[in-house]
């Protein structure tokens, strides 16, 4: 278990190469998703579970093993450790090694890979990959947020809007909004509603094509880590209740989000 800080060089290096994993890990996933035989389970919380989610952990967590070897991961598909234990770290990894199972299984392409590394609660670097369509996402406190296409690599940025903006884009789902999320987008303008699987969500808001994504539903922390860090360095943040002075926090007691809002960059 690590203790002290890392420098920002160190940083670096450890997410440029993740960079090479998450492919691996979504090269894993695709040999799956185009197999027959995708190996759905269930798990104890009645979520589904593929070989792909197994194979893409296994990459994930040996690869984080070596890389830091100081540094403890947290994964969906890990064990659970005890808060007494969680609550020693400085620094942790926080992994969903297939975002969107769900969406895997419909044959839908909208699922990541998600690597989020933070440092006393805070999420500092990720990486976030979208194996289907091969476009890599990552970002570093500090160091904007970036995108990787066709081996090109360009500087990613939130739009600004106002919430009075008439025609905003919200994601959310369309068939299945909650009293509460209705009632948020009710507050709204003739908004436009878009629905998009996994954290493309965030990545979506990250590089300019929505404004808004108000979760007022259940997620875990790896749902949201690496890819919270990519649309903040973008400009945009992720709220608790819609607070901008809460950024939403990692390695809790409880590993289960607060509602929260993702936004671009709001201007008042």
């Amino acid at each position: 278990m690590m203790k002290g800080s890392l420098d920002r060089n160190r940083i670096k290096e450890l997410i440029h190469a993740l960079i090479p994993v998450s492919q691996e890990a979504g090269s894993a996933i695709l040999e799956i998703y185009n197999s027959a035989d995708k190996g759905i389970e269930q798990k104890k919380d009645s979520s589904p579970l593929t070989r792909a989610d197994i194979a893409s952990n296994t990459i994930i967590c040996h690869a984080l093993e070596s890389l830091s070897p100081d540094i403890p991961i947290i994964s969906e598909e890990n064990d659970d450790l005890p808060y007494s234990e969680r609550s020693q770290w400085d620094y942790c990894w926080i992994v969903d090694p297939l975002d969107g199972t769900k969406e895997f299984i419909k044959h839908n392409d909208e699922f990541t890979t998600n690597i989020g590394l933070v440092y006393n609660h805070e999420v500092i670097a990720g990486v976030v990959y979208i194996p289907v369509f091969d476009e890599m996402y990552y970002a570093i406190k500090g160091e904007g947020a970036f995108k990787i296409v066709n081996n090109k690599t360009e500087k990613i940025n939130s739009e600004e809007f106002n919430r009075s903006d008439t025609g905003l884009k919200v994601i959310c789902s369309r068939s299945h909004l909650n009293e509460k999320t209705k009632a948020f987008i009710n507050t709204l303008s003739e908004p436009e509603l878009i629905s998009k699987g996994s954290s493309l969500k965030f990545l979506s808001i990250a590089q300019g094509d929505a404004h808004i994504y108000p979760r007022m539903a259940p997620t875990m922390e790896w749902d949201t880590c690496a890819a919270q860090i990519i649309l903040e360095e973008a400009g945009g943040s992720v709220c608790i209740n819609d607070n901008p002075t809460q950024a939403v926090q990692y390695n809790k007691e409880d590993l289960l989000n607060p509602y929260f809002i993702a936004k671009a960059k709001e201007v008042m």
